[in-house]
């Protein structure tokens, strides 16, 4: 498994708007990604600006296909009015996962 880790900051004013951006991503790749097996985003507990993404992938051709895919170029298109500074982006091979039930 590929997974993307990326750390974003919303501009001032701007975290609402991010949110939305965010979620019109996951959306897209929940009807047109099958092999992106997780999209998941997380807004931070302490600082609402600072969102988090896990993107998990079967392939590294499936990651390819979602980095170029429509909805990710729409997103980076409003970036530069979303977000401030740079997005800190870790792509990895995934090690182990547990899914848990109970969540």
């Amino acid at each position: 498994m590929i997974t993307i880790t990326a750390v974003l900051r919303a501009k001032p004013g701007q975290a609402d708007s991010l949110h939305d951006a965010l979620c019109a991503v996951a959306e897209s790749v929940a009807k047109h990604e099958p092999d992106t097996v997780g999209f998941y985003i997380s807004r931070d507990l302490a600082d609402p600006e600072i969102f988090t993404t896990y993107e998990r992938f079967t392939t590294e051709a499936a990651k390819d296909a979602h980095n170029g895919s429509a909805a990710v170029a729409d997103f980076f298109a409003m970036a530069d009015v979303l977000i401030e500074g740079p997005v800190i982006l870790q792509t990895c091979r995934e090690i182990s996962c547990k899914p848990l039930d109970n969540m």
